[in-house]
């Protein structure tokens, strides 16, 4: 069940902890911390280039890839597990939460 289901992409600013191995660890978000509980799912698409006319200077790396991960979550240990879908754009330090859902 999608928690907001007429705006399916949130889009909303959160904070991430990352393990020294760089996997997520909690995600601070609408005020709580949630521990990420299960393994988490990384993958990267990549940005429409030839839409947004993104230019930047000669040298500046990776403008195209988007990051994203998909951790399970709970803010505590008898509160409901959700999913949270994670998004990090190129050339961004920060991370948006782009949809929750309940398992």
């Amino acid at each position: 069940m999608t928690i907001a289901p007429e705006a399916p992409t949130l889009n909303a600013p959160v904070d991430v902890r990352f393990t020294k191995a760089g996997t997520p660890l909690a995600v601070r978000y609408d005020g709580r911390i949630w521990a990420v509980t299960e393994e988490p799912v990384h993958w990267f698409t990549r940005d429409s280039w030839w839409e947004t006319r993104r230019s930047v200077p000669v040298g500046v790396g990776n403008v195209v890839d988007i990051e994203h991960w998909r951790v399970q979550v709970r803010h505590t240990s008898d509160s409901p597990l959700l999913t949270f879908e994670l998004r990090r754009d190129p050339l961004s330090e920060q991370w948006l939460l782009e949809s929750v859902t309940e398992d």
